[in-house]
């Protein structure tokens, strides 16, 4: 396999490490520098130029992408993409990982954990949003920051809407989290390839530092997952479009949440605590991709006039329920399904003989003009009601004048 290691730094751990992980395995492998590229673009043939030359033919590229350069960088991979070249990790997957709101929004849609978060750029919407996550102590952190660089604690609502004010006037984006006291100053790495976690730590803060990054002075330690960690990863990578992977979650008393999905993870804290050959993992991984690769699926099978991919609802009361796929009229409408969604479970290449259920989603292939004359009514997803806590004065007193009103009687 010929492989090439989009770095800007050659020299630090993560990509020396897997330079070294490639070659010892007998494969060809280069680092190149990602903004050394010059991308040309004409009609069927993309093509790439490194140093003013034409690049010659890789199997593969592993992309190392740093914050600074996520355009240019997201570009470059994704001519890659379209050069028929297979990519670690997806030009789409690294730029929603990049940006943390666009991370919550995607993910929040499905049935994973993550810390109640809001997002606000009126001055007047700031307490209401902080007291629809719980109040403070909430956490601020800037869009785009890395290695805990723009995450705050503010221990009060006057703080908060200080320091968001104050971050809004420099033209910054921020988010606003619940703060998840049960793990304060702890959390956990899990390194996800492909479809598995491969290694995992727990990261420390020390002393009255509330983050745990280690470049921020926090202690790791290995840990084995369970599998209810271990499957909140893996999906939440997936989901993005991420082979390759570092999730950060909290150890919540309700289970995992998600706070951040790294496209770019540094292999030394990991290596390090956990003493397992990470980047042998990854380059093996890659190899394994090369000559049985992941395929855009919408991009495909989109092309066909008529045809493309949708997905289908089975609401309550709907004439699909109680039947089975085969029953339902699809495979007769010339419309495949492709993966069936019920609750958190995902079954891929369903049966046809499976009985759908309400609230099952169906991603299916066809004509389009069939798919949209079988799509049942849409049914608005109702919100559900929150309950407030009455405050204890007010119990307090109900629960004294039902007590006199008993007496009387």
């Amino acid at each position: 396999m010929k492989l090439g290691i989009l770095s800007r730094n050659r020299n630090c751990y993560s990509t020396r490490r897997l330079r070294e992980a490639a070659v010892s395995r007998g494969h060809d492998v280069k680092v190149l520098d990602t903004l050394k590229f010059s991308i040309d673009l004409e009609q069927g043939e993309p093509d790439l130029f490194f140093r003013s030359k034409q690049l010659s033919h890789y199997d593969a590229v592993l992309p190392r992408i740093g914050a600074s350069i996520t355009y240019f960088g997201t570009a470059l991979v994704r001519q890659f993409e379209q050069m028929d070249v297979f990519s670690a990790n997806s030009s789409a997957g690294i730029t929603a990982s990049r940006d943390k709101l666009r991370t919550m929004q995607v993910l929040s849609r499905h049935q994973l954990g993550m810390p109640a978060t809001t997002f606000v750029r009126d001055r007047k919407d700031i307490l209401p949003a902080i007291e629809r996550i719980g109040g403070a102590p909430v956490v601020i952190k800037l869009l785009e920051g890395t290695q805990g660089v723009g995450v705050i604690l503010a221990e009060s609502v006057k703080v908060a809407e200080a320091i968001i004010e104050t971050l809004q006037s420099t033209q910054q984006n921020v988010l606003v989290q619940k703060f998840v006291k049960e793990s304060k100053g702890k959390d956990i790495r899990a390194f996800v390839v492909g479809d598995r976690v491969i290694g995992a730590m727990r990261r420390v803060a020390q002393g009255t530092e509330f983050r745990s990054n280690v470049h921020r002075g926090g202690k790791t330690e290995p840990v084995d997952l369970d599998e209810n960690f271990c499957e909140t990863a893996v999906r939440a990578a997936q989901i993005l479009g991420l082979r390759i992977a570092g999730v950060d979650m909290l150890e919540s008393t309700s289970g995992p949440q998600i706070m951040e999905v790294n496209s770019s993870p540094g292999l030394e804290g990991i290596e390090l605590c956990t003493q397992l050959d990470i980047a042998g993992a990854i380059v093996d991984y890659i190899a394994a991709q090369v000559d049985f690769r992941e395929i855009d699926l919408r991009q495909r099978l989109t092309v066909s006039r008529g045809y493309g991919v949708s997905e289908i609802h089975v609401p309550e009361g709907s004439e699909f329920v109680g039947k089975s796929i085969d029953e339902s009229g699809l495979p007769e409408r010339d419309i495949n399904v492709l993966t069936l969604y019920r609750g958190t479970t995902v079954i891929p290449n369903p049966r046809l003989k499976r009985t759908l259920e309400p609230g099952d989603r169906m991603l299916c292939f066809g004509k389009l003009e069939q798919m949209r004359s079988m799509i049942p009514d849409r049914v608005r997803k109702k919100r559900r009601p929150k309950v407030g806590e009455l405050p204890e004065t007010e119990v307090v007193h109900d629960a004294e004048q039902r007590a006199a009103e008993s007496a009387g009687e």
